[in-house]
């Protein structure tokens, strides 16, 4: 539940700045509202995470593709909570160009995403 929670928030957030949907409403309002979503998912998602890993902490220790999702999820989580939220932040304002918004967005996508594979690929070593 908490996988779709985040997977929900950073698509929504995301998309929103790549100017898929909700385009009546502007990007900061929707950010807001699924930065929300995304802690809440997160609140659950890392308590539950931990445990697992204590569960088989020497297996997932020597996986490559453990430390490739705990990379990417450091990198995104500080990617999200500093440069994307600044740029959300001046985008209605009209200080950052399109372009910017964009980058952001398939940056932000894109760490996510391996994060997500990462996660799906530790279960085949």
């Amino acid at each position: 539940m908490g996988l779709a929670v985040i997977g929900g928030a950073v698509l929504v957030g995301d998309l929103r700045l790549l100017g898929f949907g909700l385009s009546r409403h502007p990007a900061v309002l929707v950010a807001r509202d699924a930065e929300r979503w995304l802690i809440a998912g997160l609140i659950v998602m890392v308590p539950t995470g931990i445990l697992q890993f204590m569960c088989f902490a020497t297996k997932y220790y020597f996986l490559r593709f453990f430390w490739v999702k705990m990379a990417c999820l450091l990198l995104v989580l500080v990617f999200t909570f500093s440069v994307r939220r600044k740029i959300v932040a001046r985008t209605d304002e009209g200080r950052i160009p399109p372009s910017r918004r964009r980058l952001a967005a398939l940056v932000s996508l894109s760490l996510w995403t391996t994060v997500a594979i990462g996660g799906r690929w530790i279960g085949f070593p």
